[in-house]
């Protein structure tokens, strides 16, 4: 399965009709917020694939375009303190906003954070008992406590998904929120059995889906 996920930046040859060559092929796309839903449905519509997302903290309560509004991107599925199973059997799950720093929307304190992480942990033990595994993708906003994150208050990870990472185990933990200006950032991390993503601009993963619901994922 080939997953395109983006974040934060829009890239211009994504926003135009070579997104068809380049992405054609994907089977899912991810967002991990901060991104214009006009942005998002482009890529959904010209992809014509299932598109889930959750919004950062700088994301629009509402969108104006020339003859519409819109409070998201039209289609998409809001995966915010969800989980869910997609058609494909992909178990996904997410997290939306960063930590508290000027009182704005999807903005959380840590406690706040540790509170929704708990409240996914029961949707998480019934996949356990349904399929055989917890969960095989993560998508945030912000990123983990002291991986890929910074000093900044507004930047600053979230304690809660770094015990989400060590119980739940996804294949995959994928954030945005990180702008990256520099070849030699550390985008990528491997916590245990989970791949921690940095997704600022786009990435492409390959996961290969088990033969049935009890067998686990594995990065390709």
């Amino acid at each position: 399965m080939k997953i395109l996920s983006v974040s934060d930046v829009e890239v211009g040859f994504i926003y135009s009709p070579m997104v068809c060559d380049r992405f054609g092929d994907v089977d899912l796309v991810l967002s991990c917020g901060d991104l214009p839903y006009f942005y998002l449905e482009y890529i959904q519509t010209m992809l014509n694939k299932r598109l889930y997302f959750v919004r950062g903290n700088h994301a629009s309560k509402v969108e104006y375009g020339l003859t519409t509004t819109r409070s998201a991107p039209l289609g998409a599925v809001d995966l915010n303190q969800k989980a869910m199973r997609d058609e494909s059997g992909l178990l996904l799950a997410g997290l939306e906003g960063s930590l508290q720093y000027n009182r704005g929307p999807h903005q959380y304190s840590q406690s706040e954070y540790w509170q929704k992480a708990l409240l996914l942990a029961p949707l998480l033990l019934w996949n356990k008992s349904r399929y055989g595994r917890y969960l095989d993708v993560f998508i945030s906003h912000a990123p983990p406590w002291k991986i890929h994150d910074a000093d900044d208050p507004p930047h600053t990870g979230i304690r809660a998904f770094r015990w989400l990472i060590k119980v739940f185990q996804p294949v995959y933990f994928i954030h945005g929120h990180i702008h990256v200006y520099r070849n030699d950032t550390i985008t990528r991390t491997q916590i245990g059995a989970t791949t921690i993503l940095n997704t600022y601009g786009f990435k492409e993963l390959t996961l290969d889906l088990p033969v049935t619901g009890k067998e686990g994922i594995r990065p390709s």
